[in-house]
């Protein structure tokens, strides 16, 4: 596979996609950093009027409930329906589902009202809406079940769209296959919103090449292959973020080949 995830960003790097995020107020500005450090070009706007103009013309919008409160869940509700109406890609992150009633609430609602063409969450959340409960502290993943190739696939099926879940070993799944993808590093954990930023890559990849496996697959890959690269100089997690972010942005379609990747 590692072919076509050179390809993939080979996708980005020609189309330069327009990402819609309405997404947390904690990592909002490394989200769109790291957009732009992905090849995209990230627009961050919540208000209902500018949403409503806004997502028709965006190439791919990303809906993230880190920090939720009621104005702000109403505008993903409707980007999300304004998205799927003019055929734009709709990346849902389901930050701290399973943690609180209230997450849980909205991210049934957004899965149901919305129908993302991409769910990417960690192993916790994930498991969360799989149906596995007391897997997830605060918004941090707590733990996971434990066939998790098993557990995308099927959720990935119920849903009708590509199911991505992240920890030491992602998974991600289409409906038909789930694969395997083993590249990344531990310095991730000790970096707030790593997880928020992943999404955002997500997007950058999907809105470049459409709702395909390969791009949810690439993106991941490009974004654990740039943070092994930033973790080989970096003195901590004040350090690696900032190589992270030089790390992705100087990554090449060929630095896809080492991508560890394969089918469950």
């Amino acid at each position: 596979m590692s072919a076509d995830l050179a390809v993939q960003m080979e996708g980005v790097r020609s189309r330069r996609p327009l990402v819609h995020h309405i997404t947390n107020y904690v990592t909002v500005n490394d989200c769109a950093n790291i957009c732009i450090c992905a090849w995209g070009s990230p627009v961050m706007t919540d208000a209902e009027d500018d949403v409503r103009d806004m997502t028709p013309v965006a190439n791919a919008v990303v809906l993230n409930m880190g920090t939720l409160n009621p104005r702000t869940v109403e505008a993903m509700v409707l980007a999300g329906k304004v998205a799927k109406k003019n055929g734009v890609p709709v990346v849902f992150d389901p930050v701290g589902a399973g943690a609180t009633p209230y997450r849980n609430e909205v991210a049934a609602r957004i899965i149901s009202e919305v129908g993302p063409d991409v769910i990417k969450g960690n192993a916790g959340e994930i498991s969360f809406l799989a149906g596995f409960q007391g897997l997830v502290r605060g918004v941090d993943s707590a733990g996971s079940s434990e066939d998790m190739a098993t557990l995308v696939l099927e959720l990935s099926k119920k849903f009708g769209c590509i199911v991505a879940a992240t920890g030491t070993i992602d998974y991600v799944a289409d409906g038909k296959d789930a694969y395997v993808l083993c590249n990344g590093h531990s310095m991730q954990g000790f970096v707030s919103g790593t997880g928020c930023m992943l999404s955002s890559v997500v997007g950058t990849y999907v809105g470049a090449n459409g709702v395909v496996v390969d791009a949810v697959v690439a993106a991941i890959s490009a974004f654990n292959i740039a943070a092994e690269k930033a973790a080989e100089g970096c003195d901590g997690p004040g350090s690696f973020k900032v190589a992270l972010f030089d790390s992705l942005f100087k990554l090449r379609p060929e630095d896809l080949v080492s991508a560890k990747v394969s089918k469950a």
